[in-house]
């Protein structure tokens, strides 16, 4: 009797291939014999080759608008992008047709002669050119960027605000009407990011480029950042007249104050960076280095002292601390209860 397939490849294995078969758990052998199933899939199907893949979504998340559903996915290229069945369901196009064999039913709608003087060159060439993409379970999917929903919508609004709609597209254009009014308060990518669970992460990816364009991988060598007018304006507002602002030994209240006006000023995440490359030696109780020797020569250093010459020329500006504060946060937009810039922060 012949033995099954999966009997004859597992005896032509290595003995260190089976003995590493054999020590693995259950959970793992499926997952490497779920990988190489959709790696043959994959070669099996040329067409799949070089396709985006979607690393969030899946259809028990889709994205909610009403009483309406689509499924919505981030792709790797971070494009947010809605089914195509589910875009077009919401707008009440009835479904029909196929994008291999001819027009889809959206692209039939939009290219149809009431519609389509309503439809701009670029949502044109969207509808007309779907993203095919690979989903995260394996198969492969149609799909435009999620804000095409919105361009469609006002086109179809258009088009029924100038009384050229058909009987029979006014149902389409309520539909259109009903998406506008869920969408008038958050935007499309935000609820694609919250449907699939991308929020989280693109904070997290959000925050490491900032921090990678602002912090420097070296420690920088010291160099002269913060000009002597710095100092010189915030001792002539305090009327720290017995005080030299050229004496590198500050009152530790001037170091508040650079935090305050400067440092906190940068992109959130910034400053608690630097307190963590830079901590207080615990024997002197003072930073061992400079923060903005921290800071890279790109980006970070040229952004703290074009945030420096705006400060400096406020305070230039002020006759009294009182007068500089208002100005400072009017400018630069403070708002009461701002970050707070962590343990010994001041507020201005």
């Amino acid at each position: 009797m012949t033995e099954p397939k999966k009997r004859v490849v597992f005896i032509k294995q290595s003995n260190a291939g089976k003995a590493r078969v054999q020590k693995m758990t259950p959970e793992a052998r499926k997952a490497v014999a779920s990988a190489g199933a959709k790696a043959r899939w994959a070669k099996a199907q040329p067409e799949r080759a070089g396709l985006p893949k979607a690393e969030f979504g899946d259809d028990s998340r889709p994205l909610k608008i009403g009483d309406m559903e689509i499924s919505c996915y981030v792709l790797e290229d971070e494009r947010r992008v809605l089914s195509a069945a589910g875009l077009q369901n919401a707008m009440g196009i009835a479904p029909g047709g196929s994008m291999k064999a001819g027009m889809s039913r959206l692209e039939l709608f939009a290219s149809g002669k009431i519609i389509n003087p309503f439809i701009s060159s670029d949502l044109d060439d969207r509808v007309r050119n779907p993203i095919r993409f690979i989903t995260p379970s394996g198969s492969m999917a149609y799909g435009y960027e999620a804000d095409t929903l919105v361009m469609l919508c006002e086109a179809v609004l258009a088009a029924r605000q100038a009384r050229k709609l058909q009987p029979q597209q006014l149902a389409i254009a309520q539909q259109c009407e009903l998406i506008m009014r869920g969408l008038a308060r958050v935007g499309i990518v935000a609820l694609v990011d919250e449907a699939t669970g991308y929020q989280t992460v693109r904070k997290r990816d959000a925050l490491a480029k900032i921090l990678e364009a602002y912090i420097s991988k070296e420690l920088l060598p010291w160099a002269q950042r913060f000009p002597l007018e710095f100092y010189e304006e915030i001792y002539r507002l305090h009327s720290w007249d017995d005080l030299d602002p050229r004496d590198r030994s500050k009152p530790g209240y001037v170091g508040k104050l650079t935090n305050a006006l400067v440092y906190e000023r940068l992109p959130d995440g910034v400053l608690e960076q630097l307190r963590a490359q830079n901590p207080v030696d615990l024997e002197t109780g003072k930073r061992k280095f400079k923060h903005h020797q921290f800071l890279t020569d790109e980006i970070g250093n040229p952004h703290l002292e074009k945030h420096l010459s705006k400060v400096i020329g406020l305070m230039q500006a002020s006759d009294t601390w009182i007068e500089f504060k208002k100005m400072f946060r009017r400018v630069f937009k403070v708002q009461d209860g701002d970050r707070a810039g962590g343990r010994g922060s001041i507020r201005i």
